[in-house]
């Protein structure tokens, strides 16, 4: 199963009171349940959407990792990417800051980075 990460919501009572009787109903396992269906349905209710983002604007979809040799390959050939992702980026244990530097040109992530705080640090300086 595929990563996840936990989210917050502040919902009004009269809604999170409508989702509540749908549960007591048994329409729903939990609200959770609740939660995750809505959005699965606002996805895919909007994944034209997403569709025309992800190729007019190049993101990747899905996780995408750099480790040491790859980002040592870009800067050997004094190449800088963009990375753009919608997902999850993760930038392995053995990159430094000053890697990244040399081989970012830009980076946007909608979705969950996973790096040293000293990448993190150097990411938001791009």
């Amino acid at each position: 199963m595929a990563e996840s990460e936990k989210i917050t919501i502040n919902m009004n009572v009269v809604d999170l009171g409508k989702v509540d009787l749908l549960v007591d109903q048994g329409f729903y396992s939990n609200r959770t349940d609740f939660i995750r269906t809505a959005i699965r349905s606002q996805l895919e209710t909007h994944s034209d959407e997403v569709k025309d983002i992800v190729i007019r604007k190049s993101y990747v979809v899905g996780v995408v990792r750099y480790g040491k040799k790859e980002l040592e390959k870009l800067r050997d050939s004094r190449t800088k990417i963009d990375v753009k992702v919608a997902g999850l980026l993760v930038f392995a244990d053995d990159v430094d800051a000053d890697l990244v530097k040399q081989t970012l040109a830009s980076v946007q992530v909608r979705g969950v980075l996973k790096a040293n705080a000293e990448v993190k640090i150097a990411l938001q300086e791009l």
